[in-house]
């Protein structure tokens, strides 16, 4: 299998590096660890879905 970094994965998903960092963290990247200070990730993951809630106003 063949392993990424996560300013790899960053840039593929569009989403910072630190966000990927928070991700592993979290265990919501499959297959991913540390070595070290530095997360590889299997180069297939697939991007989390977003767990944000979206806001809603009273004026819409």
């Amino acid at each position: 299998m063949d392993y990424i970094s996560a300013k790899e994965v960053a840039v593929k998903w569009a989403i910072t590096r630190r966000r990927v960092q928070v991700l592993c963290e979290e265990g919501r990247i499959q297959g991913a660890f540390k070595v070290s200070d530095v997360w590889v990730i299997p180069k297939d993951a697939e991007k989390p879905a977003d767990k944000r809630k979206i806001k809603k106003y009273a004026n819409e």
